[in-house]
């Protein structure tokens, strides 16, 4: 959903810098191969991405919605010196394609993808992540957020996709029959109300909630 004048987001589009021709062409071949290709960051989210991972310089990234890769190239641009990514996918048959960018692009070493089940594979991931992206599926991002949680240092940023969910999210009706609707009004509420954290709404593309921890317990 578009919500803002395609002239304006066309203006706003002219005015951020141009994604790599690498991830051009990712978006590409994602849109001839792939369905729902509307997944994707795509280009002004993607430039979002990678100006915040610039700022955060992470060490340790933690990505819960592989798809193609393009988001987590992105984040690939600002990592620390040494830093790494883990993203996590159920769908393995998109491997080959992220395997396929991440090797154009030189992250063989920086980025690494876990396929399987997100809330399976996340208990085995202990290192201390100090960016997270939740990208996955929309019933489990409250899941994924308490998973997560308690092993962020202090200054982590939490970084969840999707959280307008097209407008539905201020729909009753949707809110009542879309279990998808009611997960993310059930997460955005509840991260508003974290008080050990930090949080803003911001409306890129679909919505991305930006958190920061603040604190370790109430």
């Amino acid at each position: 959903m578009n919500f803002l004048d395609p002239q304006l987001d066309n203006y706003i589009s002219g005015h951020t810098k141009p994604e790599p021709l690498h991830l051009h062409q990712l978006n590409r071949e994602t849109y001839m191969k792939v369905l729902q290709p509307r997944m994707l960051s795509g280009h002004l989210q993607g430039r979002v991405l990678s100006m915040l991972t610039h700022l955060i310089k992470p060490k340790m990234v933690l990505e819960i919605g592989t798809y193609t890769g393009y988001s987590a190239i992105c984040m690939a641009e600002g990592l620390a010196e040494s830093g790494h990514i883990h993203t996590i996918d159920i769908n393995e048959e998109l491997q080959p394609l992220v395997q396929k960018y991440v090797a154009l692009t030189g992250n063989e070493g920086r980025i690494t993808m876990h396929i399987g089940d997100a809330l399976h594979i996340l208990p085995s991931l202990k290192e201390p992540f100090d960016m997270v992206f939740i990208d996955a599926d929309k019933t489990n991002y409250l899941n994924y957020y308490n998973l997560v949680f308690d092993q962020l240092p202090l200054g982590a940023v939490i970084i969840a996709d999707n959280v307008l969910w097209s407008g539905k999210v201020i729909d009753p009706a949707e809110i009542e029959n879309d279990p998808d609707t009611a997960a993310l009004v059930e997460f955005n509420t509840f991260v508003m109300h974290d008080m050990r954290v930090e949080n803003v709404l911001f409306p890129v593309r679909d919505g991305l909630m930006v958190i920061r921890k603040t604190a370790h317990r109430i």
